[in-house]
């Protein structure tokens, strides 16, 4: 399932977040990367662990945990710090897979990256190319979203980000381990979440339906999550 979350950062925490990032030393976006990534890898990345990709982390995680929608459909039990990175000049990321493991710097803590999510830092029009690719059997999906949103897909997909040939690209990105690790169970519950509160809105919370619904959403998590 790939999703799009609109305005997950306000105006304001955008503004703070560019504040803190564009005044911040960057580097060779290769200083995370794995063997695959390295080959396929051209753009900048803020300097691993210094204070303004925690600030500018901080910041990001804090909104995310403000946002249901981001909540219902990743079920979250691990997320991986927040990193950044930025295009320009035709830099581009090649087709590639996530690792399925990340170890979190200073800390003995390994993440599954069940998910992979990017928050889009600059407006559209601002740059051109930039475009995330997700292939599934489907095919291709582009995705260009405005500054503030967000897109989550599993990490499992081959992705790629294509050449930037005016202006640049800026964007968060990170990988979480959803408390339901199955793919298909996770969109099965998020769908199911969607419609109780919908149904909630429309007949109150009280509602017989409504109420057995929630019974049925919370045995399914409870039968497929690992916490």
């Amino acid at each position: 399932m790939m999703l799009k979350i609109e305005g997950v950062l306000s105006a304001q925490d955008l503004a703070r977040c560019r504040e803190i990032i564009d005044a911040a030393e960057w580097v060779d976006g290769n200083e995370t990367s794995g063997h695959q990534s390295r080959l396929a890898k051209r753009n900048l990345q803020l300097a691993h662990g210094g204070t303004a990709e925690r600030q500018a982390g901080d910041l990001i995680a804090e909104a995310l945990a403000r946002t249901p929608q981001f909540v219902a459909a990743a079920l979250p039990l691990k997320v991986f710090p927040p990193l950044f990175n930025r295009y320009s000049g035709g830099q581009e990321f090649g087709a590639h897979v996530d690792n399925a493991i990340r170890g979190v710097q200073g800390t003995q803590q390994r993440v599954r990256s069940d998910l992979s999510c990017t928050v889009f830092l600059a407006e559209p029009d601002t740059y051109d190319g930039g475009e995330l690719v997700v292939e599934d059997l489907f095919g291709e999906h582009r995705v260009k979203l405005a500054a503030g949103d967000l897109v989550l897909y599993p990490a499992s997909s081959v992705h790629r980000v294509t050449p930037v040939t005016r202006g640049e690209r800026v964007g968060c990105f990170f990988w979480l381990q959803s408390m339901v690790r199955d793919h298909g169970q996770r969109e099965k519950l998020y769908r199911l979440d969607c419609a109780i509160q919908t149904l909630s809105a429309e007949r109150g919370g009280a509602d017989p339906v409504v109420i057995d619904l929630t019974s049925l959403y919370h045995n399914l998590l409870r039968d497929w999550a690992d916490t």
